[in-house]
């Protein structure tokens, strides 16, 4: 599997936080209710083991766009659906009338089968899904000065060291190095990477092993 799909599939809390804009106590205490938990969890307690998937993101963004509008009693209700109905969110549309949220599927009101009024609110599963591969796309840019540095984060692939900006452990670099790999393939396997990266991260493979 290359990096590219790993990304897209999964996500980390700081991520999720960033691109649906729900704060990270909001995440932490949602899952920790059984009101909306990621696919992937941690141990329990382990404030920093959250891992969501693609789904989860799109689930969380749904709602994040629904608070403003519906008490959390209601919010409650869309959540569960979400849960019960993973795999099969494509083409379903929400709509919000008053306090209330209704979908075009068996559990609730079909309003697919007529025009809404005015005074209906729709969110597209599909629209909010396209959104965030697009937010994604964009928050996997990296910047000029991150190209041929290697970094280190506590919460981020176990704190090994990394090309900055990405989820590539060095480790994982030298290994394909040692493998007989040369830096196109290597490129080809992490299309991120530049041949800078690529040589940071040899580098700093060797000078841990020698110190």
């Amino acid at each position: 599997m290359t990096e590219a799909r790993q990304v897209v599939s999964l996500l980390s809390a700081d991520q999720v936080r960033r691109l649906t804009g729900l704060t990270n106590r909001q995440l932490a205490y949602w899952d920790d209710t059984g009101f909306f938990s990621p696919r992937h969890s941690g141990d329990p307690g382990e404030r920093f083991g959250r891992v969501y998937s693609f789904e989860d993101l799109i689930g969380l963004r749904v709602i994040a766009l629904m608070r403003a509008h519906v008490p959390l009693q209601e919010l409650r209700r869309v959540g569960e659906w979400l849960h019960e109905s993973r795999g099969s969110w494509a083409g379903r549309t929400f709509w919000i009338r008053g306090k209330r949220v209704f979908w075009d599927d068996d559990a609730g009101l079909r309003i697919g089968t007529r025009q809404p009024i005015q005074s209906e609110m729709p969110i597209a599963m599909d629209t909010v899904t396209d959104d965030m591969r697009e937010a994604i796309s964009k928050l996997r840019q990296r910047s000029p000065d991150q190209v041929g540095r290697i970094e280190r984060k506590r919460y981020i692939v176990g704190h090994e060291p990394v090309i900055a900006g990405t989820r590539i452990p060095t480790k994982a670099i030298r290994q394909l190095h040692l493998a007989g790999w040369n830096k196109a393939a290597i490129r080809r396997e992490f299309p991120r990477l530049t041949n800078e990266d690529i040589n940071a991260a040899l580098e700093s493979e060797e000078s841990r092993r020698a110190s």
